[in-house]
């Protein structure tokens, strides 16, 4: 009978075990079979809880299922600890898995006994950053104690001069109006019988420090505020409580000044520091919510890779990555100025540190009198940054420097890697971008006067951030925010938590995260949950911008980000984007009411479903009957239109979706294979030309790396996604508009592309109960790999080119089964759990040289061939490079290749003509490595 190994990595809700905090008092419950034999299946389970008494109790369920399972027992109290531990069965029970204890947070109001409070004579909004102090006599041996904490502001407590817990920016950003964030610490170790003091210097962070690029400070309000409860039970059972209240006292700390865009001012000279006393704020602890995911920390930490020094003194250091944090300073004893200054920037320019980008936002963090501390950084603060800046600190070396790397400390869960090294470093940069922007929030930069929760940038990278991190509790949080941010019409602000006000309540694709990031995590997880709880939000959006498109449901007019960024908009304008806004806005109203409507199927709202499936169908018919032709041309005829036409199903017909697909294609060969998308259209154009017949077109367009294109940055060197196309010019001057980023993770979203389709991994049922192997091969690539943690486990698919043979390899989790497509291998094949390998023949040949009766498309799609026509019209001085060379032939595809010289031409009556036809001549006469 096929057995299994006993169960492993115990979750609770989306949180590993142990679990501490949790804020359901039924946390649903999931594991991994790491392994199993041929044939097992999991019939049945069993969870054994063990409560506080020690009794045990078991709940046998027959079920199939190992994630997102029920909670057995009776729901867990505030405060309750319950140890648990599962085995499953088919026709034997495996071993018990290793126990695991979930504990309960403070579930409910009443269980807060502290109050908010704030300094009253400290602590202004101009005046050093507050420390808030209070004492607990504790009588006799400590068993157990933890520490309920939040704070208006950012906090660092210390308890007995240790500090509390490894996160930093604590409790991080949340509409504070609505939901304020609170975490249990476990201090056991830090309590001691007899007197204990627990201190908490408060910052400014988002609560109150500059939001946004307006230079609004005090959104929330102008009083930075902690509300704490120390809970000890000692060895007689009772619970001894130290809880924020009018006892506290407060002083100035030597933090003097502390904001997020401009940095931490620290003077460490010594000074009396007198207490006072606190206020308690009249404030709603009906906000109060435990985390859905992990904190922020510090979760690397990076040596400087070169110094050197300008003969003005100051030192310039390189980090070697873009990074999100600070520069911690290893000063040791030597001798320093008396200020210390580090300036931060992600790029240079000039030699000097390119400061332009940060706009506004100061981004240095300065030291007085600092000699005698040997090592020096910030608490309060986090900049973008590779390179920095440091005066007042002689004769540094690189390993006195360090970049300190913070983020929500996600759980990795996904990889990537491939033959093509710059393809593999542009992953890399994916993966970079979303661990700097992934800061509590998902940002759109980590480094200018902005930073802030642009809804646009995550929607169109939800599916890449779930495949590289464990991103649910992260975005579930954030979606909360959302919906409370959500105005009362439906409408969706342009950032959450919404602290642009005044700005205008709707725009397509932006405003669309409503629907289609539940949708995404719910594909991606199985966890229905996130659409239950999402639902009124995602229902409210599209019923409002429904009523925006009218009787004819064509969303039009009004004020839209459009494609944004499309790479041929202007350094001034990011709005100037070849596609229509309209068309755009209409498709966005058209996917977003079908997912609401399959997303109420989900939930047992048959009359939803019905109605808004109806309202999708309507508007397919409007975005039809107005922008698309009989023969496909979709107005505005620029690829994004083409790739939300193809993508979402918006072409009814079949000849409709063949020619639009052409369409694409010839669009992208006429850009000399560059990328012509902004943010909207980025995410969907390779799968555009993946379902259109068009892959070749699409590898090209992977692989290019002349400007504008993915691989463009990483030749100049790029660690991180840029927010632009050329946020750096070729000449390595900063793009000179306002608003230049170079992390940036929106256009990052390809990466997708990469795990599904040339991976070839990718989930066939929502949580990726079952796998769709489907990798698609082209020249270019010999290799490609990608591992994805699934909820049931870890599934890879890799494969490899080799002396005429492809070898495919795949592992598929237990609990889960695949549906293996082989390269040249007509039918599919389905497999179970384990491992799996196939040698076939290698279905990859070589580009034909183009026949004699070849077209000019057929020329540019023959890639060895094309950059010999390049070579030879530039020679010639008919164009001045590739996308000139391909813009001109668009009207001339379908032309006989021999037409190539006149069509570069373009009219123009030049000696370079003649002989860039006997060159084309000669070319096309035989293979185009022939004589080069």
């Amino acid at each position: 009978m096929p057995g299994a190994a006993p169960p492993t990595g115990l979750r609770f809700e989306h949180h590993p075990g142990p679990a501490l905090g949790v804020g359901h008092a039924r946390p649903r419950l999931s594991w991994y079979l790491p392994e199993a034999e041929p044939g097992f299946r999991q019939r049945a389970y069993e969870v054994e809880l063990t409560r506080g008494t020690g009794d045990a109790r078991s709940f046998d369920v027959e079920s199939g299922d190992q994630v997102l399972v029920p909670w057995p027992g009776a729901p867990l109290e505030s405060r309750e600890r319950v140890r648990v531990r599962v085995r499953v069965r088919d026709d034997d029970w495996t071993g018990w898995s290793d126990p695991t204890d979930v504990e309960a947070g403070l579930l409910a109001v009443d269980d807060w006994t502290a109050r908010l409070v704030s300094p009253r004579t400290v602590g202004g909004l101009d005046a050093p950053a507050p420390v808030l102090r209070g004492e607990l006599t504790v009588p006799g041996d400590v068993v157990s104690a933890r520490l309920h904490a939040t704070a208006h502001g950012v906090y660092v407590a210390e308890l007995n001069g240790h500090r509390v817990g490894d996160e930093v920016l604590a409790p991080g950003w949340t509409g504070y109006d609505h939901r304020l964030r609170h975490r249990t610490h476990d201090v056991t170790e830090l309590v001691r019988p007899g007197a204990n003091v627990l201190e908490v210097l408060l910052g400014n962070g988002w609560f109150r420090g500059r939001l946004g690029f307006t230079g609004r400070r005090a959104t929330y309000g102008d009083r930075l505020a902690l509300l704490a409860q120390l809970e000890v039970t000692t060895r007689d059972g009772a619970v001894h409580v130290l809880a924020t209240d009018g006892s506290w006292t407060a002083r100035e700390s030597d933090v003097v000044a502390d904001d997020l865009y401009d940095g931490q001012r620290t003077d460490l000279r010594p000074a009396a520091r007198p207490e006072g006393p606190v206020d308690v704020l009249d404030s709603r602890l009906d906000r109060l919510v435990a985390p859905d995911g992990p904190p922020v920390r510090i979760t690397d930490v990076l040596p400087a890779v070169e110094v050197w020094t300008f003969p003005r003194g100051a030192t310039l250091v390189d980090f070697g990555q873009n990074v999100v944090g600070w520069v911690r300073l290893l000063v040791g004893d030597r001798a320093v100025a008396d200020e210390v200054v580090v300036r931060h920037a992600e790029v240079l320019e000039d030699g000097e540190l390119g400061v332009r980008p940060l706009r506004t936002a100061r981004a240095t963090d300065t030291y007085v009198a600092a000699g005698g501390r040997p090592v020096l950084e910030p608490a309060l603060t986090f900049h973008g940054f590779r390179y920095a800046e440091v005066t007042g600190v002689p004769d540094l070396r690189a390993e006195d420097l360090l970049a300190v790397v913070v983020g929500t400390d996600l759980r990795r869960t996904g990889w990537f890697d491939c033959s093509n090294d710059l393809l593999a470093r542009l992953h890399d940069n994916v993966v970079w971008s979303a661990r700097g922007n992934f800061l509590d929030v998902p940002t759109d930069c980590p480094q200018r006067d902005e930073r802030l929760g642009w809804t646009g940038d995550i929607q169109v990278f939800a599916a890449t951030a779930c495949f590289l991190f464990d991103s649910t509790g992260f975005l579930t949080s954030w979606l909360a925010d959302l919906a409370a941010d959500q105005h009362e019409d439906g409408s969706v602000p342009f950032v959450v938590p919404d602290v642009l006000p005044g700005a205008p309540r709707a725009a397509a694709a932006w405003a669309d995260a409503a629907a289609l990031v539940p949708w995404t995590l719910y594909q991606r997880t199985g966890d229905l949950e996130v659409l239950r709880a999402q639902w009124p939000s995602m229902r409210a959006w599209v019923d409002h911008a429904a009523g925006l498109a009218g009787a004819d449901l064509l969303w039009s007019g009004g004020f839209q980000f459009g494609d944004w960024l499309d790479p041929d908009a202007p350094p001034d304008n990011p709005f100037a984007a070849k596609a229509d806004p309209d068309v755009i806005a209409t498709a966005h109203l058209a996917k977003s009411a079908r997912v609401v409507s399959d997303s109420a199927l989900l939930l047992g709202d048959e009359a939803g479903a019905a109605r808004y499936a109806e309202l999708a169908s309507r508007v397919r018919d409007a975005f039809v009957r107005e922008y698309v032709t009989a023969g496909g041309r979709v107005l505005s005829d620029a690829p994004t239109v083409y790739a939300l036409a193809l993508v979402w199903d918006l072409l009814p017909t079949a000849e409709q979706r063949t020619r639009a697909g052409d369409r694409l294609a010839d669009l992208v060969r006429a850009a000399g294979f560059r990328i012509g998308t902004g943010f909207v259209g980025t995410p969907l154009v390779m799968d555009a030309l993946t379902v259109s017949g068009h892959l070749d077109v699409a590898y090209r367009l992977l692989l290019q790396t002349g400007s504008p294109s993915w691989l463009h940055p990483v030749t100049m060197g790029a660690t991180t996604v840029w927010e632009r196309w050329d946020s750096m010019l070729p000449d390595g001057s900063v793009n000179p508009g306002e608003m230049t980023s170079f992390n940036h993770y929106a256009l990052g979203a390809v990466a997708d592309w990469l795990h599904r389709s040339v991976a070839g991994l990718a989930p066939a049922r929502p949580g990726y109960r079952e796998l769709s192997v489907r990798p698609l091969l082209r020249e270019g690539l010999t290799w490609a790999s990608a591992r994805h943690l699934t909820p049931y486990g870890e599934a890879a698919v890799s494969w490899r080119r080799a002396d005429g043979e492809l070898t495919l390899s795949v592992v598929v989790p237990v609990g889960a089964t695949a549906t293996v497509h082989v390269p040249g291998v007509p039918d599919p094949v389905a497999v179970d759990h384990g491992r799996h390998e196939w040698r076939v023949p290698d279905p990859v040949v070589a580009e034909p040289f183009p026949p004699a009766d070849a077209t000019v498309r057929d020329v540019l799609d023959h890639h060895p061939t094309w950059t010999a026509v390049v070579e030879a019209a530039v020679a010639a001085e008919v164009v001045d490079g590739e996308r000139q060379a391909a813009v001109r032939l668009l009207p001339h595809l379908d032309a006989p290749a021999a037409a190539l010289p006149a069509a570069l031409a373009h009219g123009a009556f030049t000696r370079g003509v003649d002989e860039l036809r006997s060159r084309l001549d000669r070319l096309l006469a035989r293979p185009a490595d022939a004589d080069r």
